[in-house]
């Protein structure tokens, strides 16, 4: 019982140290936006204020950015999603040893670095006369984040009962109702779990949007330039507004998830 608790508490200690060593650069960097200094810092403090939001609102170099990385990120999501989807379809069919080699291909862009996954991307499509920009950044981001979109529906795919599939087929569906009415239904809660990751590994992405971008610079890789001519806390504002926009939107979807659980078990 003594041993018991003792790992209880250990791991509760674990769990609030891992957090606390999370959260805490979150935290310096919200209090930082507030400070009434040059550089982003919490020490020494010199007044509260809100400034940098200003400077933030009249930083269009810095919206340009954030817009040219939401439409690289919408443009992965539309791209890797269905090749993702249907790369574990297709491997989900495979049999024998051949299923091995076709996995480990669909893996390797996923286990090449960034920095080569750009460099290659940019050399192949400079041959075909296409300069780098937001297709290429799309294009280059695509090959290895449809990886991810892949590997987690697969992980779905295994769990699927096909005698579910097989049913539908002998009572006369064809193979797209069956996929549309079955087995869809069932990958949504993984391609949309997918899509989110997809967007944001897009979103964040830098080793490889610096090779591939063209004149078409992306949030990451501005606020690394800046890094190098002097950053402000106008970034730490940015960053703060889009934490609460990401707890905003956490905090709806589990109000809606527990309402949704809540009717159905009322219904039942």
């Amino acid at each position: 019982m003594k041993s018991e608790s003792i790992m209880r508490f250990a791991v509760r200690f674990y769990i609030g140290v891992f957090f606390i060593y999370l959260f805490t650069p979150l935290i310096i960097m919200g209090l930082a936006t507030f400070n009434d200094s040059r550089f982003p810092t919490v020490s020494p403090w010199k007044g509260a204020t809100l400034k940098w939001f200003e400077a933030l609102a009249q930083d269009g170099a810095m919206w340009t950015a954030l817009w040219t990385s939401v439409l690289v990120a919408a443009g992965v999501l539309v791209v890797a999603v269905p090749i993702g989807v249907c790369c574990a379809l297709f491997l989900s069919t495979v049999q024998g040893k051949g299923k091995t080699f076709i996995y480990s291909l669909m893996m390797s862009p996923l286990l090449t670095p960034g920095v080569i996954v750009g460099i290659s991307t940019l050399i192949f499509w400079k041959g075909l006369s296409v300069s780098g920009g937001v297709f290429l950044t799309v294009v280059a981001q695509t090959t290895f984040i449809a990886a991810y979109v892949m590997l987690m529906v697969l992980a779905r795919l295994q769990r699927f009962d096909r005698t579910l599939e097989n049913a539908a087929l002998s009572l006369g569906a064809t193979q797209w109702q069956a996929f549309r009415r079955i087995l869809l239904p069932y990958l949504k809660p993984a391609i949309l779990s997918a899509a989110v990751i997809a967007f944001l590994q897009s979103f964040e992405n830098y080793n490889t949007t610096l090779f591939v971008k063209g004149y078409d610079t992306t949030l990451t890789v501005y606020i690394a330039s800046k890094v190098r001519t002097g950053l402000t806390p106008a970034v730490n504002a940015l960053g703060l507004v889009m934490i609460s926009i990401t707890i905003l939107l956490a905090i709806v979807y589990e109000v809606k998830r527990r309402r949704e659980l809540a009717n159905n078990t009322s219904s039942n």
